[in-house]
């Protein structure tokens, strides 16, 4: 049996204004350094055995409090990297409209078989984070394990673990909030949910 907490980085100078940050490299924003600290003082006291990231800055930079906290070194694992919204990378839904408006009508209509266009297929993005934890759940078979990722990613894994179509993450999941707390257990093959969106200190203001 092993607990996976994931996590969504902390705020970015991009989500702040509601663009699409993908595999760009987005430097957080104050307010997201507030929540990996936030989660830092959480994780001291969480029993954690282990802490992953994915490779891009604003997920590594939230990470790296946390596993100092537990005295722990995170491991970076290229599987976890955010989807890649091609032509939507960088860009606000406002600014999509206009650029390929019939495109992003069927990317909302169903975002896993008309994905953005020229990036990654949603249903690509989840096998390689399952495959991931996978090798960790076979390295940690009795673990509680910090997992730092991305929106999509965390919400096309859930669905691929709990076996929701994929194309309902966008509205099963609707948002998971930076630097919040999202628990799975996966056992005998089973993955449970335990919690989703839990705020990593209750009094903090960082997670709105």
């Amino acid at each position: 049996m092993t607990d996976f907490i994931l996590v969504r980085h902390g705020e970015t100078v991009w989500h702040a204004e509601n663009r699409y940050a993908g595999r760009s490299d987005v430097p957080l924003t104050d307010h997201g350094r507030e929540q990996a600290r936030a989660l830092a003082q959480w994780a001291a006291t969480a029993g954690l055995t282990a802490v992953w990231s994915s490779p891009l800055s604003r997920a590594r930079l939230t990470a790296a409090p946390a596993a100092d906290a537990c005295g722990l070194t995170p491991h970076i694992d290229e599987r976890l990297y955010e989807v890649d919204f091609g032509q939507g990378e960088g860009l606000t839904r406002d600014e999509m409209r206009r650029r390929f408006p019939q495109r992003l009508a069927a990317f909302l209509a169903d975002p896993v078989e008309n994905h953005l266009p020229g990036g990654e297929h949603p249903r690509r993005a989840a096998e390689r984070a399952a495959a991931c934890l996978a090798d960790i759940a076979r390295e940690q078979p009795d673990g509680r394990v910090l997992l730092v990722a991305h929106s999509t990613l965390v919400r096309v894994l859930l669905c691929h673990l709990l076996g929701i179509p994929l194309a309902d993450y966008r509205r099963v999941f609707p948002q998971l909030h930076n630097g919040a707390l999202t628990e799975i257990r996966v056992a005998h093959g089973q993955t449970a949910l335990l919690r989703l969106n839990a705020p990593a200190l209750a009094q903090t203001p960082a997670l709105r």
